[in-house]
């Protein structure tokens, strides 16, 4: 098993220069309850859609959502789409964005409709040019790249067929790499693997690999027979086959023949699970890890992104989830890693209409105290944050000889705790700013507080929350805990 948290913190100082076809996804969501008197169609009553970065965009939001950087040439027409397009990936943080405009050509979009009842596609409408960028577009994506090239540590191309990778395109790009050392990954539409020789891995799925191949890949041992030649061909050193439920099956060059069966997951949506594949692929093989590694991380990630409903990314919170062995992860996974996980978890918990509570401490020493003010806290809510006080905000508050245990370490035994589901350390004296961000709907402390003592009070109560006292254990506290261990070994 490999070190995940290493390799996270590898994968964040990687830069992926992502090439391929961008495009707008909208899904348009509703319930279907009558066929139209009209015409024998069934009328979809919409409920709510959403839009997202689609096709090679979506590419580059995995690999940015893996906390790695990227760097994305695209291109785009003149036009609302377009724009709405630029918008959102110039808001992307880890996104630099190269597009390129062709006034001649549309914005690819592409709007899905469907049942929200089965998670059932009903129809798909497409707005696009399906052909090859012409000649003085081709020229200026070529400019655009071959200069970035340089900057990346992996490069990708994310061919959907929609005109950006065309076979001059390809070739300048894959060689302009090769020259520099640079690793290339291509997720292949074309079924002539030679327009993509000199890459490093291929990523077709069974079909189109089937296709290319004329083979009838329907096993791991038919997958890799097929693949030797088209290695040859192709002159790369991988094909890494995707089979769906079926799992992965990554044929080298040189070794042995890979195979990962695919996790058990109830699939909601497979819209953009190749684009996931390929960028945890890409991020992955740029910190060096090997072919297994990078094999068994992508594996990981694309049953993250069935889960999901529409074009998904997946964080590396999720992809550990995923990966660690549940025993182990029960606590860790109620750590929270940032103020951005912190917020997505609020924003899932409140479409979910549940009632969140918040308490606070440095909890150095947990004691019975402590577990009845979570306990009681816990009871009082449907989830529970607590805030957990700094290592540095600890010595201010009690002095030099505290804290007795590091933030990390209270922080996990808090996590262990049932009536806890999430864990956020702060750094100031007072969690004001934090229970500002949750704005809880009832806020919790010790008994041996008065109401207009606990902090953020008057937040909470602005926002129609409540603050609740829980009656304190006698004979418990922190301190006298301390002195009586130190009287105790004196």
């Amino acid at each position: 098993m490999f070190d995940f948290d290493a390799l996270s913190h590898a994968i964040a100082r990687q830069t992926v220069l992502c090439i391929g076809d961008l495009m707008l996804d909208e899904f348009v969501y509703g319930e279907v309850s009558r066929i139209s008197p009209e015409a024998p169609a069934p009328v979809i009553a919409v409920q709510r859609s959403e839009t997202n970065i689609g096709g090679a965009g979506n590419v580059a939001r995995n690999i940015a959502s893996l906390g790695a950087s990227c760097i994305f040439v695209g291109l785009i027409g003149e036009d609302e789409t377009g724009t709405q397009l630029k918008a959102a990936l110039d808001r992307e943080e880890r996104i630099e964005s190269v597009l390129i405009a062709d006034p001649a050509r549309p914005t690819t979009r592409k709007a899905r409709f469907v049942s929200e009842h089965f998670s059932t596609h009903m129809l798909r409408a497409d707005w696009e040019l399906a052909a090859p960028a012409a000649a003085a577009t081709e020229q200026k994506l070529i400019d655009a790249v071959l200069p970035l090239v340089a900057r990346a540590d992996i490069v990708l191309l994310s061919d959907y067929a929609k005109g950006v990778l065309t076979a001059r395109v390809i070739r300048n790009v894959i060689d302009a790499a090769r020259n520099l050392g640079k690793r290339v990954i291509v997720d292949p539409k074309s079924t002539n693997f030679a327009i993509y020789r000199g890459a490093t891995l291929l990523t077709p799925n069974r079909k189109e690999f089937a296709e290319a191949t004329r083979s009838r890949a329907d096993s791991a041992e038919s997958i890799a027979l097929a693949a030797r030649d088209v290695m040859q061909l192709a002159d790369c050193e991988a094909i890494l086959v995707t089979q769906s439920e079926h799992g992965m099956t990554l044929v080298p060059r040189q070794g042995e023949t890979i195979h990962v069966p695919a996790h058990p997951v109830r699939v909601r949506d497979v819209s953009g699970a190749g684009d996931t594949v390929a960028a945890v692929l890409a991020a992955v093989l740029a910190t060096g890890a090997d072919w297994e590694t990078a094999l068994r991380m992508a594996n990981a990630a694309a049953a993250v992104a069935v889960s999901k409903q529409g074009t998904a990314s997946v964080t590396a919170t999720e992809l550990r989830r995923k990966i660690l062995p549940h025993a182990f992860l029960a606590a860790e996974e109620k750590l929270i890693a940032s103020e951005a996980e912190l917020a997505a978890q609020l924003k899932e918990w409140r479409k979910q209409g549940l009632r969140i509570g918040f308490t606070n401490g440095c909890f150095d020493v947990l004691h019975p105290g402590h577990v009845r003010v979570l306990t009681e806290a816990r009871a009082a809510c449907d989830r529970l944050i607590v805030g957990l006080n700094s290592d540095a905000s600890v010595r201010r508050l009690k002095g030099d000889g505290r804290p007795l245990q590091s933030e990390q370490a209270r922080a996990e035994v808090l996590a262990a705790l049932e009536a806890v589901d999430l864990v956020a350390i702060f750094s100031e004296d007072t969690p004001l700013r934090l229970i500002s961000q949750i704005k809880p709907n009832v806020l919790v402390k010790g008994g041996d507080y008065t109401r207009e003592q606990v902090v953020g009070h008057e937040i909470v109560e602005a926002a129609g929350g409540t603050v609740m006292l829980v009656d304190i254990v006698p004979g418990f506290s922190t301190t006298s805990l301390v002195n009586r261990a130190k009287g105790e070994l004196a």
